[in-house]
C-alpha cells in the first residue's frame, strides 16, 4: 500500500511567494531607516540688547595734535646785480724740452754715480771675513773655519768667566736653556740683543753676560763692513 501526500499539506508550494513578500518588507524597512530624519530641539535665546549698559561706557578723550605750518619760502631779491669779471688770469707758459745745437751735451762717462751703502745682514756661517774676537787675531791667516772656531771658543770662555746663577732662580728651582741672539754691528759693537728662555731671571742674567762682550773687529763681505747676526745658547742647570 503506497502512501499519498495531500497537496494541501505541501509546505513548499508557496515558498517563493513568501520569499518575495519578505524581501519587499525588508527593503521597505531599510529604505525608511535611511530616509529617517531627526531634528534638534530649538531653544529660545534672549537676543535682546541692554542699551543702558552700553551707554554707561566711558569714551576716552582724544587730543588732536596741531602741527605748525611750514615756514614761508624766502623772498626773491628785487634787483639782481651783474658783476663783471675783471680778474686777470696769468697764462702758464710751457717751455719746450727739446735741445738746440748751441747747448752742450754731457757725455755719460762724465756723470759720477754715488754708491749708496745698504745695511745688509750677513749670517755668521756664510760671511767671507768672520768678525774677529779679541784674542783671535793670530788665526786670521788660517782660513775662515779657523776664525769661526776661535770665535766660538772665545765666546764660550767669556760666558764661563762671567757666568753667575741668579739666587732667586736657585731658590725657585728654575733651570733651562736661554737662546741669545745679537748682532755684531759694522763698528764692532754689540746690538739688538734678544733672549728667549724659561724664566725672566735667567734671561736677565744672559743679557748681562752678553752686555760684557768686548768690542770686536767687524765682519766684512766683499771688503765692506756689514752687520753679522749671531746666536748662542746659555744653559742654566742646578747641581
Amino acid at each position: 500500500m503506497e502512501l499519498k501526500k495531500n497537496p494541501k499539506a505541501d509546505l513548499r508550494r508557496n515558498s517563493s511567494t513568501y520569499f518575495v513578500i519578505g524581501l519587499a518588507i525588508v527593503m521597505f524597512l531599510v529604505w525608511r531607516g535611511l530616509e529617517w530624519k531627526t531634528y534638534e530641539k530649538t531653544n529660545e535665546y534672549d537676543i535682546s540688547m541692554n542699551v543702558e549698559d552700553m551707554l554707561d561706557e566711558e569714551v576716552p578723550m582724544t587730543e588732536q595734535i596741531k602741527t605748525p605750518p611750514p615756514p614761508p619760502p624766502p623772498a626773491a631779491p628785487e634787483i639782481i646785480e651783474i658783476v663783471e669779471d675783471e680778474v686777470e688770469v696769468e697764462e702758464t707758459v710751457i717751455e719746450s724740452t727739446e735741445t738746440s745745437q748751441e747747448e752742450e751735451v754731457i757725455e755719460v762717462e762724465d756723470v759720477e754715480v754715488e754708491e749708496v751703502e745698504e745695511d745688509v745682514d750677513v749670517p755668521f756661517a756664510v760671511i767671507e771675513d768672520v768678525p774677529i774676537f779679541p784674542g783671535c787675531e793670530g788665526e786670521k791667516g788660517k782660513g775662515a773655519k779657523a776664525m769661526r772656531d776661535c770665535f766660538q771658543a772665545q765666546m764660550q770662555k767669556h760666558i764661563s768667566k762671567n757666568f753667575r746663577y741668579p739666587e732667586i732662580a736657585q731658590e725657585m728651582g728654575v733651570q733651562g736653556r736661554v737662546n741669545v741672539m745679537f748682532v755684531i754691528q759694522k763698528d764692532g759693537s754689540i746690538g739688538n740683543v734678544r733672549m728667549r728662555g724659561p724664566d725672566k731671571n735667567l734671561e736677565q742674567e744672559a743679557a748681562r753676560i752678553i752686555g760684557k762682550l768686548p768690542k770686536m773687529t767687524p765682519g766684512k763681505q766683499r771688503g765692506r763692513a756689514v752687520r753679522v747676526p749671531f746666536s748662542i745658547p746659555i744653559t742654566f742647570k742646578l747641581q
